[in-house]
């Protein structure tokens, strides 16, 4: 057992801070668009980048262990990561655009339906890319000591 928590410990620990990361989005979108009012894809823009901001932490720290020696190391992963981060916004609202406009499941609990599926595409895409194209690079340098 303890040896397949080893192996699996960075898809276990992505999936937990995933998990907080969407209570977040949803939370936030949830407040924003039902609780205030406001346009959903507003509410979508500004749930994304508080749980954008959660992401970034709780995956350099916990999921993938990166480390850096410098700023400029640090400015270029944080730019990276809200790089595909902001790909896989572009899925996202295009995602709550066909769920809400196109069609039409526009009541609160439609929306919210709409948003859950909508992250489960997001949190997938978001594993690969910071598993393969953010973090990568920043865990070999720290292997290598």
């Amino acid at each position: 057992m303890i040896k397949l928590i080893k192996r699996y410990r960075s898809i276990i620990a992505y999936l937990f801070w995933g998990v907080v990361t969407t209570i977040v989005n949803l939370g936030v979108f949830q407040f924003l668009s039902s609780g205030v009012h406001w346009n959903y894809q507003l509410a979508n823009v500004i749930a994304w980048f508080l749980s954008v901001l959660v992401a970034y932490f709780t995956n350099k720290v916990w999921v993938f262990g990166s480390h850096y020696s410098t700023v400029k190391a640090f400015l270029k992963e944080f730019f990276w990561f809200y790089f595909y981060r902001a790909l896989t916004l572009v899925m996202d609202v295009a995602i709550m655009y066909v769920g809400v406009t196109l069609l039409k499941y526009n009541s609160p609990i439609q929306q919210f339906i709409v948003k859950i599926i909508d992250n489960v595409v997001v949190v997938i895409a978001n594993y690969i890319f910071s598993k393969w194209l953010i973090f990568h690079d920043n865990r070999k340098i720290v292997n290598k000591k």
